[in-house]
């Protein structure tokens, strides 16, 4: 008689996801607490995170649902935090199987010969990655589940949704997603600053130094392969005083227009008159992992157009250095 196939077979990611947004020192205590189970790790601020669990299983010498149990007794009972545990074959099964969990916490493990008809009977914005906008135009179009999608030809998706997007969406469906699990404890922030070199009340001068601030800001988070949920502008003024302001984007982002919208309507609250400026800093806040953000559908030609000059931008700084391209604005400005 063969023996019976552990619960979880062939599941090799954790996606471990959080009832409520934590504080940041509560969250890098439940990494602490994954860190115990495999040392491969990929934060997800700010409430939720991948592990890798292919040489953990070997270690520990038990199946995936039972680690997905220990790290829920670990963290309620250290932690008070009682987190979702989902378990699949790749990201995208782990991270909807997280999401299905009900209750305040819970593990769900779904073995590789389960998926398809685990995830088929799914509505389509259950998909780990599928947004709101996408989904509805899914549905629009008659593809109202997982499984369904998974039918649709990637080329009709695509023109649903948009090249990649589309085509992630489609190869998804059919659980088809080779990312790995990338050791990552992402910074909670990302700033950058600079100082005029006289005191200023220039409101031109002003507004092309926060234009830089959020260029630089962009690219930096582009980089690490981030988007901020929030921006804080700080003001400084001669004689040591300081001038504080944040808000939420409507969308996680880091895009420059995205940002740049809401920097200038943050500069716009501070109502500057006759104050002398002599410092600025821009800080991303709330920052998650790009991969988290969906690309959603934009029938805004223009918009996609500066989307495809930023990339081209962000090639050309790197070949050639930071200072080759920017806004006209802040060219003036450093001449």
């Amino acid at each position: 008689m063969a023996a019976k196939e552990p619960e979880g077979a062939g599941a090799t990611v954790m996606h471990v996801r959080c009832p409520d947004r934590l504080p940041e020192e509560t969250y890098r205590q439940v990494l602490d607490q994954l860190a115990g189970l495999s040392p491969v790790v990929q934060a997800l601020p700010p409430s939720a995170a991948l592990v890798e669990l292919k040489g953990a299983l070997r270690y520990h010498g038990t199946d995936a649902r039972h680690l997905g149990e220990v790290l829920r007794v670990r963290t309620l009972s250290r932690l008070g935090v009682d987190v979702r545990v989902g378990i699949g074959p790749t990201v995208t099964v782990a991270a909807t199987a997280s999401a299905q969990i009900t209750g305040p916490g819970g593990v769900l493990a779904v073995d590789l010969d389960q998926v398809t008809s685990w995830v088929g009977p799914l509505p389509v914005d259950a998909l780990y990655g599928i947004g709101p906008r996408q989904a509805a135009a899914l549905r629009d179009y008659g593809i109202h589940t997982v499984g369904m999608l998974a039918t649709v030809q990637p080329a009709t998706v695509q023109r649903l949704l948009g090249g990649r997007a589309g085509r992630l969406a489609a190869d998804r469906a059919r659980g088809i997603d080779p990312r790995p699990v990338t050791p990552r404890t992402l910074p909670a922030s990302a700033t950058t600053r600079c100082a005029f070199p006289r005191h200023t009340l220039d409101g031109t001068a002003v507004r092309a130094a926060l234009l830089d601030l959020l260029v630089h800001l962009g690219q930096l988070l582009r980089g690490r392969g981030q988007a901020a949920r929030a921006l804080r502008l700080t003001l400084h003024f001669a004689g040591g005083t300081t001038w504080e302001t944040s808000c939420r984007l409507p969308e996680a982002s880091a895009h420059d227009e995205d940002l740049r919208t809401l920097a200038y309507r943050l500069m716009d609250t501070a109502g500057l008159q006759r104050g002398r400026l002599t410092a600025l800093a821009l800080k991303g806040e709330d920052l998650v992992d790009a991969d988290q953000v969906a690309q959603q559908i934009s029938l805004d030609t223009a918009r996609e157009a500066r989307l495809v000059a930023e990339a081209v931008s962000d090639r050309v700084r790197d070949k050639f250095g930071p200072g080759v391209i920017g806004p006209a604005t802040t060219f003036r400005r450093a001449s």
